[in-house]
C-alpha cells in the first residue's frame, strides 16, 4: 500500500498558511512534515520510528505547535495507520507516534489536551482500541503512550478531559473488551493519585484534595457505569471493574462507610434481594460520624431505591431503608447535593408511605419525605448555587475585553474556552480559588499576549465571590494556645446526634460535656478516641487518652505487669510506672497493691488504674467518660486536686456527678437542641445561670424522662409494710483463695418499706453483702431466710453484664427470651441455684417419710399449697407414677437437706405469681419500656450491642422490673444514667411500693432516698439510721412547687414515716429476734357453704382445663377463689 506522502503523489512544496507565534521558527513545509511521516511510517526498526516520531514533535513545537496535528493531517495519519489491518509494522508506528504526542505536548502546550482527549472524538479511544491488538508490539506501544499521557495532565483536566473521554469509551457499543479494561485501569490509577500518601509535598496534598473532591462529585455517573462492567460476561472485564470500583470508593475519604464498602461491592456484584437486604441491615447499624457528600449519597441511593422500589422487601428491611435515608439526609448539610440525589429516593419513600403495611413503616416514611423536603431547601432563597465553566466563560469574556480584546488565533480561543471554564469551574465549587490563574494562563497564550493579567483578574473575581458566599472566618484571639479547632457531624446508627458544629479546646482548660442520656456523648468521646472525628488532630500530633468506666482489663496478671504491657507506656522505664502507681494510691513492693493481680479490683481502683495509664501515656488531652464512677467520696476529692494542678492537661469530661462537674470544669460544652454543641464559659453553676432549663443538673425531678415502675404485687401473710421479708443472720462470706474474709458476722433485715443506702469505701464489701441477700453467692457461714414468695430485682454493679450475651437481640427480644418459659431465666444462673457436687450427691439419697411406703428417692418438686403457717409441697418420687405424689412440709424438706430444691420452687412460684398479670407481647413489652424511658423504637428494632451505656442499663432495669418485684436492689445506679434518667430513677424510687436497696456514691442521689443506711468497713456492717430525707432534693418537694411535700403521697407515708420511727430496725415488727426462724401464716379462712365449695371446684376445674389447653409455656393462671379465702 503507497504511503500517504509518497514522492509521486506529493504536492508542490509549499508552506501551510499558518501564523507561527511570535518568536517561533518558521512553519515547515507539507512536504517536510510528510517526510518525517514517512520516516516513522517505514523506519525498520521501533527505535527508528520513536525517534522520527519526537523529531516531528519537536518541529511542530518549534514552529506552529498544537495546530499543524489537524492541518498536516497528522492526527488523520495516524488513526489511518491505526486502522490498516494489513501491516503491523503501520499499526505499531501509529502507536509510536501517538505515544510521542501524548508525552511531549501537553506539557509545552496545554491547549493540546482538547485536541487530544474531546476534539473530534480524541485520540485515546484509537489507543485504547490497540490494546485489543494481536501484536504484542502494537500492545505494548499504545500501552506507553496512555501511560505517558496520564502524569501530564493536572487534577482539573484529568476530571474535565479524561474522564469524559474515558465514559464516552466504555458506553461505545463498539468497544472492544481489551480497551474496556485499560479504560478501567485508567480509572483505577487516577482514584489511587487521589489517595492521601503520607510524605506527600504541601502542593502534591493539594493536588490530591482537589482530584479526590472533583472526583467525587463524578461518582454519580461514575459508579454505573463501573457496575455495570462487573456484570459483564468476560471475566477479564469483570475482575478489572472490580478492582477499579474498591479504588473509586475510596473517594469517599468516609471513615464510617468504609468498613461496609466490601459487602457494597460483593452486592454490586452479585445483585439478589437478599444480597441487598444484608447491606441495608449493615448500613442500619453503621455509626455516622462525617458529613455525608455527594460521594456518599452516589454509592448509597442505589442500594436505598432498590430497596425502596422492591415490592417484595419486607417490611423491617423497609423500615430501615426510611430511617437510614432520614437520618443521611439530616446529614447533607448542601442543598445542591441534596436536590442532585434525593428526587431519585422521593418516588420510592412515597410509595412506601403508600404501601407499607406497617403504620409505623409508614409513620416513619412520612417522617423521612418531610426531612428531605427540608434538606432540599426548594424553597430557600441564600442557597450556594453551584458555579457552571458557562458561567466562567463570561467572566473571561468580560476580562479579555477590559485587558484589549483577542490579538491571536481566535479559533484556539473558541477551543479553549468551555474547557478552561469547566476546570476554572471545579476549583471555584471545591473552594480551591488560588488554583485559578494556573488553570487559565497556559491556555490563552496563543490568543492573547496579556494572558498572565486575564488569569490573575478572573482569579481574584473568584476569591473575593468566595469571600462574599462563605464569609471571612474570624479567629478568636484570647492569648490561650489553641489545641483543637474541628467542624463537624455526628450521628449513630439511625439517629442524628450533632449537625455541623464546632469544638474548640484551649491548653489547660477542663470541659464539661453535657447532654441528655443517649445525646452521644460517649459516642463523641469514642470518634475522637478512633481517630473518625473530622478536622481533630490525629494521635502523633495531639495525644489523645480515653479513660471509660466499661473497662475490660486482663484479670490474671498483677497491676504493675499489666501496666508495663502497654508499649507507649513501656517506654516510660520501670522507675517511673512504678512512681506514678504509687502516686495512685497503688503501693510498691512484694506485699504492695502493684503486685496483686487486676482482676481482684472493685471498681474504684479499676479506675485509678486506668487514669494512671493515661497519665503515663503522658496524655495531652484527657478524654474523661464517667471518671466518678465506682469512686469513694476520697477518692473523689482526690480526682478533683489532680485535675487542677495539671494545667497542662486539657480534660474533656462526661460525668453524671454534678458536684464533681461544679468544681472542676473551666467550661461547659452543651448538646443544644438544634443539634449543635454551645460553648459556655465557667463551670457548671454558672452554665444552669445563664441557662436556667438546665437546672435538673442539680435537682432529681426529671420534667423530661419518667420512670414508672410497676406494683410489687401481694406477699401471703404479710400484713405490714415493717414486716422483715428477708433477713441474714451471722452470716460470713471468704472469696476463693483469699486471705481474709470479706464479710464477717453480719446481720441484718429488710422490709417492703426499706429505703436503704449500703455506704463504704471502694473494696469494703458492699457488692458482696447485695450478691448474698439476692442469691448470687452462698454464705461461708451463717444464713439468710426470705419470704418464699419474695420477688428480686436486681441491677448488678456492672449492670451490662446482665446483657453481655445477647449483644445481637433488640431489648424486646432479650425480654421475650427472658421470660419466655414463665419465669426468670436469670434467676437460674445464680449460684445459689447451681447443683453442687453435694447437692447432687443429696438428690441420689433415699428418705423415708413415714408414710408406710419405704424410701424413695427424690426426682422434684411439682406444687405447693399452704398448709396451717407454712407451706407443704408436692413431691415427685424416681421412678413412680404421679398418682403416688406426696405431700411434705416446707420445714421437713429442709431438715432433710433440701434446701436448694425448696428454694428453686419458692423462685419458680414467686415469679409465675409476678407474672400472672403480664402478656409477653412486643406491644406490652414496648409499653413497659416506655414507661422506663426507653424509646419503644430503640426497644424493638435497635440491637443491644449498638446501645448507648445508659441505654443498656433501661433495658436491664427494664428486665428486673418485668416480674413486679417486692424489693428492688440496685448497685451502683447513679453510674450510666444522665442527670434527667436519674431524677426519673430517684421519683420512681421514692413513689415504688416496695423495698429499695441501693449502693451509690452519689451522695445526692442517697441522701434524698434512703431512710437508712448500712456502713461496710473492713468486713463489718453498722446501722445507722436517719431521722428525715432530704426532700428538697426533689424539686418538686420544694416551696411553691406544685407538690409540696412527698409526704403527702401514701407511698410516702409509708416509706418515710414508718423507717423514721424505727430506721435502725428495719423489721422492727419482730421485735430484734434476728435469730428467730422467719414464719409466715397463711391468711385464716372462711368456712363455707357447701354450695360454695362446689361452686368453687368447678370454677377451678375450668380454669385448669383452660390453662391444659393453652399453648406451652403459657403462665398458669392465679388461684383467685383461693385469695378470697
Amino acid at each position: 500500500m503507497p504511503h500517504f506522502v509518497s514522492p509521486s503523489q506529493s504536492p508542490p512544496a509549499m508552506v501551510v498558511p499558518i501564523k507561527a507565534p511570535e518568536g517561533a521558527a518558521p512553519p515547515p513545509t507539507q512536504q517536510e512534515v510528510s517526510s518525517i511521516l514517512d520516516a516513522v511510517f517505514t523506519a525498520r526498526t521501533s527505535n527508528a520510528s520513536i525517534d522520527a516520531a519526537y523529531a516531528l514533535c519537536e518541529v511542530l513545537l518549534n514552529s506552529v505547535g498544537y495546530r499543524g496535528l489537524h492541518s498536516y493531517g497528522v492526527l488523520a495519519e495516524v488513526k489511518k495507520a491505526a486502522a490498516d489491518k494489513k501491516s503491523g509494522l503501520r499499526r505499531e508506528s501509529a502507536q509510536n507516534l501517538l505515544g510521542a504526542l501524548f508525552e511531549r505536548f501537553p506539557p509545552q502546550q496545554r491547549i493540546s489536551e482538547i485536541v487530544f482527549l474531546l476534539q473530534d472524538g480524541g485520540m485515546l479511544g484509537v489507543a485504547l482500541d490497540a490494546l485489543a491488538d494481536k501484536g504484542a508490539v502494537v500492545r505494548e506501544a499504545a500501552q506507553y503512550g496512555i501511560d505517558a499521557l496520564l502524569p501530564q495532565l493536572s487534577p482539573e483536566a484529568l476530571v474535565v478531559g479524561l474522564l469524559p473521554a474515558l465514559l464516552t469509551y466504555m458506553k461505545k457499543a463498539t468497544g472492544k473488551w481489551q480497551g474496556t479494561v485499560g479504560a478501567l485501569k485508567l480509572l483505577e490509577k487516577m482514584a489511587d493519585k487521589a489517595k492521601i500518601t503520607i510524605g506527600s509535598t504541601k502542593g502534591e496534598a493539594e493536588e490530591q484534595d482537589i482530584l479526590r473532591e472533583a472526583l467525587g462529585t463524578k461518582l454519580a455517573t461514575l459508579i454505573p457505569i463501573v457496575e455495570a462492567a462487573m456484570l459483564d460476561m468476560k471475566p477479564e472485564v469483570e475482575k478489572q471493574a472490580v478492582k477499579t470500583m474498591h479504588s473509586v470508593t475510596s473517594l469517599l475519604s468516609n471513615d464510617d462507610v468504609a468498613p461496609r464498602i466490601p459487602l457494597l461491592i460483593d452486592t454490586m456484584q452479585h445483585p439478589k434481594p437478599e444480597t441487598v437486604h444484608k447491606a441495608i441491615h449493615a448500613l442500619s447499624q453503621t455509626t455516622f460520624v462525617a458529613i455525608v457528600t455527594s460521594p456518599v449519597l452516589a454509592l448509597l441511593t442505589p442500594f436505598l431505591e432498590r430497596s425502596l422500589n422492591n415490592p417484595g422487601t419486607p417490611q423491617e428491611v423497609l423500615r430501615q431503608t426510611v430511617v437510614i435515608t432520614e437520618n443521611l439526609t439530616k446529614l447533607v448539610h448542601d442543598p445542591i447535593e441534596a436536590r442532585t440525589f434525593l428526587p431519585k429516593l422521593q418516588p420510592g419513600v412515597k410509595s412506601v408511605v403508600d404501601r407499607a403495611s406497617l403504620p409505623e413503616v409508614r409513620e416513619l416514611a412520612t417522617r423521612a419525605l418531610n426531612v428531605m423536603d427540608k434538606a432540599m431547601a426548594l424553597e430557600q432563597k441564600n442557597v450556594v448555587e453551584r458555579t457552571t465553566g458557562e458561567d466562567v466563560a463570561k467572566i473571561l469574556d468580560a476580562e479579555i475585553k477590559k485587558n484589549g480584546g483577542l490579538s491571536g488565533d481566535l479559533d484556539a480561543y473558541k477551543l479553549a474556552r468551555p474547557y478552561v471554564g469547566e476546570m476554572v469551574a471545579e476549583d471555584v465549587n471545591h473552594r480551591h480559588v488560588k488554583r485559578i490563574a494556573a488553570r487559565v494562563a497556559p491556555y490563552l497564550k496563543g490568543s492573547t499576549s496579556a494572558a498572565d493579567a486575564i488569569a490573575d483578574a478572573v482569579q481574584q473575581y473568584y476569591v473575593e465571590e468566595d469571600a462574599r458566599k462563605y464569609g471571612v472566618p474570624e479567629k478568636e484571639d484570647d492569648g490561650e494556645t489553641e489545641i483543637v479547632n474541628a467542624e463537624f457531624s455526628l450521628a449513630y446508627g439511625g439517629m442524628l446526634l450533632l449537625n455541623h458544629t464546632n469544638l474548640r479546646l484551649l491548653k489547660g482548660h477542663r470541659y464539661g460535656l453535657c447532654g441528655r442520656n443517649g445525646a452521644g456523648k460517649s459516642t463523641l468521646m469514642k470518634s475522637i478516641a478512633g481517630g473518625k472525628l473530622e478536622g481533630f488532630p490525629p494521635q502523633d500530633v495531639l495525644r489523645t487518652c480515653y479513660v471509660e468506666h466499661n473497662q475490660g482489663e486482663d484479670a490474671d496478671i498483677s497491676i504493675l505487669e499489666f501496666v508495663s504491657k502497654d508499649p507507649t507506656i513501656a517506654k516510660e522505664g520501670r522507675e517511673r510506672i512504678v512512681a506514678v502507681l504509687e502516686e495512685f494510691g497503688f503501693t510498691s513492693g512484694p506485699e504492695g497493691r502493684q503486685s496483686q493481680r487486676v482482676g481482684s479490683l472493685s471498681g474504684g481502683w479499676k479506675m485509678k488504674l486506668a487514669l494512671a495509664r493515661a497519665m503515663l501515656q503522658r496524655a495531652d488531652v484527657l478524654l474523661l467518660d464517667e471518671p466518678t464512677n465506682h469512686l469513694d467520696v476520697a477518692n473523689i476529692a482526690w480526682l478533683e486536686t489532680y485535675l487542677k494542678t495539671h494545667p497542662d492537661i486539657t480534660s474533656l469530661i462526661v460525668s453524671h456527678d454534678s458536684g464533681f462537674l461544679d468544681n472542676v470544669t473551666t467550661d461547659i460544652y452543651h448538646y443544644e437542641l438544634n443539634k449543635k454543641l454551645g460553648h459556655y464559659k465557667g463551670n457548671l453553676a454558672a452554665f444552669v445561670k445563664i441557662r436556667p432549663e438546665a437546672k435538673s443538673y442539680y435537682t432529681l425531678s426529671a420534667s423530661n424522662v419518667q420512670f414508672k415502675f410497676p406494683p410489687p404485687g401481694i406477699l401471703s401473710g404479710v400484713k405490714s409494710l415493717t414486716r422483715a421479708i428477708i433477713r441474714m443472720t451471722n452470716v460470713s462470706y471468704t472469696y476463693p483463695n483469699a486471705p481474709k474474709p470479706s464479710l464477717s458476722d453480719v446481720s441484718c433485715q429488710l422490709t417492703l418499706s426499706s429505703r436503704v443506702a449500703i455506704i463504704g469505701p471502694n473494696g469494703a464489701g458492699k457488692s458482696t453483702l447485695i450478691k448474698l441477700l439476692t442469691g448470687e453467692v452462698i454464705p461461708s457461714s451463717g444464713k439468710v431466710e426470705k419470704h418464699p414468695n419474695l420477688r428480686i430485682g436486681y441491677i448488678k454493679q456492672h449492670a451490662l453484664e446482665h446483657v453481655e450475651m445477647h449483644l445481637e437481640k433488640t431489648p424486646n427480644q432479650y425480654l421475650q427470651w427472658r421470660y419466655a418459659h414463665g419465669d426468670d431465666r436469670e434467676v437460674h444462673m445464680k449460684q445459689t441455684r447451681v447443683l453442687s457436687a453435694q447437692d447432687r450427691e443429696q438428690m441420689e439419697k433415699f428418705i423415708d417419710v413415714g408414710d408406710g411406703k419405704g424410701k424413695r428417692q427424690v426426682e422434684s418438686l411439682v406444687g405447693r399449697q399452704k398448709y396451717k403457717k407454712t407451706f407443704q409441697y408436692e413431691v415427685k418420687w424416681r421412678g413412680f407414677l404421679p398418682k403416688h405424689n406426696t405431700q411434705i412440709s416446707r420445714e421437713t424438706l429442709l431438715e432433710l437437706g433440701f434446701q436448694k430444691l425448696v428454694q428453686e420452687f419458692d423462685d419458680h412460684e414467686a415469679s409465675r405469681e409476678g407474672l400472672g398479670y403480664r402478656e409477653l407481647q412486643p406491644s406490652v413489652i414496648s409499653k413497659h419500656f416506655e414507661d422506663l424511658g426507653l424509646d419503644p423504637e430503640i426497644a424493638n428494632h435497635n440491637e443491644i450491642g449498638s446501645l448507648s451505656g445508659g441505654q443498656k442499663v433501661k433495658v436491664v432495669i427494664a428486665g428486673a422490673m418485668w416480674n413486679n418485684p417486692h424489693l428492688l436492689v440496685l448497685d451502683e445506679p447513679t453510674n450510666f444514667l444522665d442527670r434527667d434518667s436519674l431524677g426519673g430513677l430517684a421519683v420512681a424510687i421514692r413513689d415504688f411500693k416496695g423495698g429499695v436497696v441501693m449502693i451509690s456514691h452519689n451522695e445526692e442521689f442517697v441522701g434524698a432516698l434512703a431512710s437508712e443506711q448500712w456502713h461496710v468497713v473492713d468486713g463489718r456492717v453498722t446501722h445507722r439510721g436517719t431521722n428525715s430525707i432530704a426532700l428538697d432534693r426533689f424539686e418538686d418537694s420544694k416551696p411553691g412547687s406544685a407538690v409540696t411535700s412527698g409526704l403527702n403521697t401514701p407511698a410516702m407515708s409509708s416509706a418515710v414515716t414508718t423507717a423514721a420511727n424505727s430506721a435502725a430496725n428495719s423489721g422492727a415488727e419482730d421485735n430484734g429476734v434476728t435469730g428467730e426462724s422467719m414464719k409466715f401464716r397463711a391468711k385464716k379462712k372462711k368456712k363455707m357453704t357447701k354450695k360454695e365449695m362446689k361452686e368453687r371446684e368447678s370454677r377451678r376445674r375450668l380454669r385448669h382445663i383452660e390453662w391444659l389447653n393453652s399453648p406451652k409455656g403459657t403462665p398458669k393462671p392465679l388461684d383467685t377463689d383461693d385469695e378470697a379465702e
